[in-house]
């Protein structure tokens, strides 16, 4: 088994470290020539159970800047709308 990490996964660990990422910086540390295609590789990994959220902002030279946030989850149970207990039939 290889104990190289795939630029898919230096790129999770990289946003899950609370920084962003652009597509220069992806290049020069990781090789990833196509940011955009490897993080919708990504956001589906990282998406898929709901407590982190992939987000896209533009960065001050207008180009497209990564990140990583944590999403509080919700309870169902809890979830109130306007301060009423939603009810299963207002569903």
């Amino acid at each position: 088994m290889s104990t190289t990490m795939t630029k898919k996964k230096s790129v999770i660990n990289y946003l899950a470290s609370g920084r962003s990422l652009n597509q220069d910086r992806a290049m020069n540390l990781f090789g990833v020539r196509n940011l955009r295609a490897t993080i919708s590789d990504v956001r589906e990994q990282v998406e898929r159970y709901g407590n982190w959220r992939i987000v896209r902002t533009e960065g001050r030279d207008g180009n497209a800047r990564y990140s990583m946030k944590r999403v509080q989850l919700v309870d169902p149970a809890n979830f109130t709308v306007g301060g009423r207990k939603r009810s299963r039939r207002s569903r």
